[in-house]
């Protein structure tokens, strides 16, 4: 097949037409409302039924293995102008602990993952990839986002198998987070461990069918410029395109120095990118004229597109080659991701239900799935655990970031055992200087 601009907006369009599809089918269907599937999930998959991949009933290119890649570049490029400012004088009380929650089992989960991998999937597998074990993470505490990246910086550095496991990855946990999360709530209900509880049928029409009634709908966003000269969405989206771009070819640019293997990816070569570009404009004082809920959309629908094209991309071929290992893994994530929610009450005094259960969704899925989970158990957010997650995060994204940048390039250039070691070293550490800070309550964590 040619490939030309004609090529890519079919591959947008049929994409497209099945994200819509998957939409109409979540607003209907009441199994895909309870499993609170994405529309970009069901039409991924959907795709990777009726694509290449599947059936060939959908004329997708060859490139589509090759969108996540450059959508990645903007969803990470335009997380600078999302960001709150960091105050570490936020950072006490409930919100100390759960920073040291979230930190300690999101970095153990990288570090876990490769461990397990290399002491026991390698030890049943002995050919099987050294980064195999990463996959665990990138898919479920990092979600189809991360799971694009980390594969896309993988297929760079010669492993190009990487892209569909790691985007399986994914789809298993945010249908693990669902799953795995209401039958968790069930059952702390029926232990009385929850301190609000909302049956599905209780839940709020938007949540459960995806649709906002008139009454409820909010703006778009601001215009911050005059139609007469630039339309304010074009502009916004120039933006967006010109962070990805500049990822691209300075990363590109790096390569040619230090060749691929310690070559800094094109997604966080973006985030550095947004940052400066954010800085310049609270400098120059022409920060107001760039809306953040737009460019939040714009980051959304790029998300949607990844999600779509990353899983219409899989290739059952390379999933059932690696079925075994894959399986492993994911009893190994879900077992991780279990005991971190039992472990929820060492770290809180109070709603520690409601905050283990947040902390499994997004664990396995994404934030999406956390916050639907924490709707169920906590209708009207009396806990504070999206307030109080909302500001431990910002000290915990940073790690994140550079965890997915560096994690490939060190087990690819044969530093596996350094970063398990770096990164259950930071994870105690993360324990220990929040203890000492206070952050922890110490009687229960003594008992």
């Amino acid at each position: 097949m040619e490939f030309d601009a004609w090529t890519v907006l079919t591959d947008i369009g049929l994409i497209s037409l099945l994200i819509l599809f998957g939409f109409i089918l979540r607003t209907k269907i009441k199994l895909i409302q309870r499993l609170f599937l994405p529309a970009s999930i069901i039409g991924g998959i959907l795709g990777l039924v009726l694509g290449p991949n599947g059936l060939s009933f959908l004329p997708f290119s060859e490139q589509i293995e090759s969108y996540p890649g450059v959508l990645i570049a903007v969803v990470f490029g335009l997380l600078p102008f999302s960001a709150d400012k960091f105050s570490w004088k936020k950072i006490k009380g409930g919100i100390g602990a759960f920073w040291a929650y979230a930190q300690t089992s999101m970095i153990w989960q990288w570090g876990g993952g490769v461990l397990f991998g290399l002491l026991i999937l390698k030890l049943i597998w002995g050919d099987l990839h050294s980064g195999f074990g990463l996959l665990l993470a990138s898919g479920f505490v990092g979600g189809h986002g991360t799971a694009a990246a980390v594969g896309s910086a993988f297929s760079e550095l010669g492993w190009e198998e990487a892209q569909s496991l790691a985007m399986t990855s994914a789809t298993v946990g945010v249908v693990s987070a669902i799953v795995g999360g209401m039958f968790l709530i069930k059952r702390g209900a029926e232990k009385k461990e929850t301190s609000f509880i909302s049956p599905f049928k209780e839940l709020s029409f938007e949540l459960r069918t995806g649709l906002i009634p008139k009454p409820k709908q909010q703006k778009f966003g601001n215009e911050t410029i005059s139609s007469i000269s630039l339309d304010t969405l074009m502009l916004h989206i120039g933006l967006a395109s010109l962070i990805a771009m500049g990822g691209y070819y300075i990363s590109e640019w790096g390569s040619g120095f230090i060749g691929e293997a310690g070559a800094i990816p094109e997604f966080s070569v973006a985030f550095i990118i947004g940052l400066f570009i954010r800085w310049t404009l609270k400098k120059t004082k022409t920060n107001d004229y760039i809306n953040p809920e737009t460019l939040n959309h714009i980051s959304g629908m790029a998300t949607d597109l990844l999600v779509g094209f990353g899983i219409a991309s899989i290739s059952l071929p390379v999933i059932a080659a690696n079925i075994g290992p894959l399986i492993s893994l994911f009893i190994f994530g879900l077992i991780y991701c279990f005991i971190i929610f039992k472990l929820a009450p060492k770290f809180f005094n109070k709603y520690p239900f409601e905050k283990g259960i947040f902390t499994w969704g997004f664990s396995t899925g994404t934030m999406a799935m956390g916050i639907a989970l924490l709707r169920v158990v906590d209708p009207k957010q009396e806990s504070g655990t999206l307030e109080d997650y909302s500001i431990a995060y910002l000290p915990e994204a940073p790690v994140e970031i550079i965890v997915v940048t560096f994690a490939p390039i060190m087990v690819m250039t044969g530093y596996s055992w350094l970063f398990v070691g770096l990164s259950l070293g930071f994870g105690l550490l993360v324990l220990i200087v929040s203890y000492f800070l206070g952050f922890l309550p110490s009687k229960k964590l003594n008992n």
